[in-house]
């Protein structure tokens, strides 16, 4: 039973032990626990004012990416409107160009046409009348006074002139 009920010399010893220790625990544990406790405390809040402010920050930086990405596509599509439209004044720039290079050959085959025409025909004149001089020349000659030996002379002039 003595276990149970403790006596009023234990109870006072036990107390001054208790108040001993906790004097000791306030001169010199309490202040470097509570010292502890509060620079864990900040260093907590500020970590987690930190991870606020990097959460802030990663949202402008993704917000900012975004709009980058919005800028560099409206640049790109701006640069493919600009490549197409300069695709296109280029292949009408050279359809203009073949169209009027072509009427420019077309031009120059006519008159080089034109000219082997005409020079044809001034050969064909010169022949002509060169092969009536001859025969005029050839009648002259000849001075004949009978009207069938004459007819004769020019059918056989002529026969001569289909020949060649």
């Amino acid at each position: 039973m003595q276990l149970i009920t403790p006596e009023l010399g234990l109870i006072f010893w036990q107390l001054v032990i208790f108040l001993l220790v906790l004097f000791l625990l306030a001169k010199f544990a309490w202040k470097p626990i509570l010292l502890s406790l509060k620079e864990r405390e900040d260093s907590i809040e500020g970590a987690l004012r930190m991870a606020d402010e990097a959460k802030l920050e990663m949202q402008a930086l993704k917000a900012g990416n975004e709009k980058l990405l919005a800028d560099a596509r409206r640049e790109r599509d701006q640069m493919m409107k600009e490549a197409s439209t300069m695709a296109e004044k280029l292949i009408e720039t050279a359809k203009t160009r073949a169209t009027e290079e072509g009427g420019r050959m077309i031009t120059q085959a006519r008159e080089a046409i034109q000219n082997e025409k005409n020079a044809a025909l001034a050969e064909v004149k010169n022949t002509a009348a060169q092969l009536s001089l001859d025969i005029a020349e050839r009648i002259l000659r000849r001075e004949l006074s009978d009207p069938a030996a004459q007819k004769q002379l020019v059918d056989s002039y002529l026969k001569d002139v289909k020949l060649n």
